[in-house]
């Protein structure tokens, strides 16, 4: 009765949409929200389509449109009509851009910018939703990347401590592995961003992607599944091929099925039987007991060995074309980075020389300020002596003019005294004797005031002396002045001459360094895993072991034993084919 009402609700939910001409689609990528109005006629190929131009994406084979049901997902199917699939009822209807399909090699296959911009931000959203298992020292590095495609280069200036204070970097799983404070971490990713200067955004995000591309989890969706017997399994779909894994361990497979050694993947109700390409080896059978689930696993084993079979033919026109296209923009942009390197190099040199003139003028300026302020001291001096002088000098000319009077006074007492000395012969004698001592007195006195005379002269030269002094310290300061200010005109540049040309030999230089990098990058592999290798031992005594969960004990074991997730695949591909204990 209640499937039959459900029925009904459908059929005429259907109907009303079929009489309405249009419907409105929410499209939520990783980076914004778009809506479009659609036709009821159209199919979800018209949808996805009409999302990768509005994107400007060619790479359309990696990405789809998911919407949830219940409690799973699906995949919008491209040949059927949106409305006649299972997705929401109600507009406007919301579908998610993501990527489907996952490369093999990042840097070999993802050839827009704007295809590996979308796998970046998808990628580091899966890590830092922990749907990706990720050690603590990649976790590291990986932020440094990630820093480092939305800031640029580092600048000390800029990216103060605490800059980081509000971004998420790192899992919540790695902060609480270890008595780290949030400014530790940063420390720590600031350390390591501060080593990639000059990459751009596109190769910070590509060299993320190359990280991440490793770590066992990556691009593998998983599925509940039972094999014959009724045991509890892993499914994991991934552009390598299918793997089986113990419920409680995601990272290492038991068994792996690579897609060439894989004949044909049959489906009949519930079951799958997966034929491997060699007789003799047993044929694996798993059952899922959810339709849609069925369905999905289905879809993905079709595209991911679509995708398989086609990286190993000859690329088609039209990613030869994107290639091409591709290649002449990186060496466009390779062009465009090393002039303008050699820009701001030349700008700097630029720089350094107009701050060494400064700091030779301002040297040279304080020196003549020094200057300046000796002969202004040395005038003062001279001012204060002259004026001592003058008042020693004026001191005694008045006491010469004071001894002058007291001469004459000492004149006139002689004449008193003589004509006393006329009154009586007894007084004579003792007049002679004061006379005579006048008379000494008055030589002295005129002695006296002939010197001091001279004194005045003297000091009256000194004077003099002092004042041409001052007049010879003033003309040295304007000398001084005068030239502490012609040399200030050095400072002007001129700012046309920053502009280069360029020849073909930069070309061959493009190309020669292009040549030289597929030299190195196994040193560069190297350098990679020495670095993630300092950045484990730097945090490992602040680990707490009690909070570690099963994937990092796992992973701690895979990392002992010395495998990876390439080295694990090819060791334990085929197994279960050969084995009867998984089946």
């Amino acid at each position: 009765m209640a499937s039959a009402i459900a029925a009904k609700l459908m059929a005429l939910s259907t109907l009303r949409r079929k009489q309405a001409k249009n419907f409105t689609v929410r499209i939520c990528t990783m980076e914004s929200d778009l809506e479009f109005s659609c036709e009821v006629k159209w199919k979800g190929k018209d949808l996805f389509d009409l999302v990768c131009r509005t994107l400007g994406l060619r790479e359309t084979w990696f990405f789809g449109l998911q919407y949830e049901i219940k409690d799973t997902v699906a995949w919008l199917k491209m040949d059927k009509k949106v409305l006649d699939q299972e997705v929401p009822k109600e507009e406007p209807i919301i579908l998610h851009f993501l990527a489907k399909f996952y490369p093999e090699d990042a840097e070999e296959e993802l050839v827009q910018d704007a295809t590996q911009h979308l796998f970046f931000l998808q990628v580091k959203n899966k890590i830092l939703e922990e749907e990706i298992h990720c050690p603590p020292e990649a976790s590291v590095l990986l932020a440094s990347y990630a820093v480092h495609a939305k800031y640029g280069d580092y600048d000390a200036k800029l990216h103060k401590p605490g800059f980081l204070s509000q971004e998420e970097l790192l899992p919540k799983r790695v902060f609480n592995l270890y008595q780290m404070t949030a400014e530790m971490w940063e420390e720590r990713i600031t350390a390591c961003y501060a080593e990639h200067r000059g990459r751009t955004r596109d190769e910070a995000e590509m060299e993320y992607l190359k990280i991440a591309q490793d770590l066992d989890m990556y691009g593998v969706n998983y599925f509940f599944i039972r094999n014959k017997k009724g045991t509890d399994l892993l499914l994991g779909v991934d552009a390598l091929g299918l793997h089986i894994y113990e419920p409680h361990n995601r990272l290492t497979p038991k068994c792996s099925f690579p897609w060439n050694e894989i004949r044909n993947i049959s489906y009949s109700e519930k079951e799958f039987a997966i034929k491997p390409l060699y007789k003799k080896t047993n044929v694996f059978k798993f059952n899922s007991s959810r339709l849609r689930v069925n369905k999905l696993i289905l879809q993905l084993c079709i595209g991911n060995h679509d995708l398989f079979v086609r990286r190993r033919r000859v690329d088609c026109l039209e990613v030869q074309q994107m290639k091409a296209q591709a290649k002449e923009e990186r060496a466009r942009k390779q062009l465009e980075r090393q002039r303008l390197e050699r820009e701001k190099q030349r700008e700097k040199h630029l720089r350094e020389e107009a701050e060494r003139a400064r700091d030779d003028l301002e040297r040279r300026l304080r020196q003549l300020k020094e200057e300046a302020d000796m002969a202004n001291e040395a005038l003062m001096r001279s001012e204060q002596t002259a004026d001592l002088l003058a008042e020693k000098a004026q001191i005694a000319e008045e006491e010469a003019q004071l001894l002058a009077q007291k001469a004459a006074e000492a004149g006139l007492e002689t004449q008193r005294i003589k004509v006393r000395a006329l009154r009586g012969q007894e007084e004579r004698r003792a007049m002679e004797q004061k006379m005579l001592e006048a008379e000494m007195l008055a030589l002295k006195m005129a002695e006296e005031s002939e010197r001091r005379a001279k004194e005045a002269e003297q000091l009256k030269q000194d004077l003099q002396e002092a004042r041409e002094s001052e007049r010879r310290a003033k003309n040295k300061l304007l000398e001084i002045t005068s030239q502490a200010v012609g040399p200030v005109t050095d400072l002007s540049f001129s700012r046309e001459n920053l502009s280069f040309d360029f020849k073909d030999t930069d070309m061959k230089r493009l190309s020669m360094e292009i040549e030289k990098e597929k030299v190195e990058y196994m040193e560069k592999s190297k350098h990679l895993q020495e670095q993630l290798n300092e950045l484990k031992t730097e945090i490992e005594s602040l680990k707490l072991k009690e909070r570690e969960t099963p994937l990092d004990i796992l992973h701690n074991q895979n990392t002992e034993q010395g495998t990876s997730k390439h080295s694990n695949f090819k060791k334990v591909s085929m197994q279960c084919s050969k084995s009867s204990k998984l089946n």
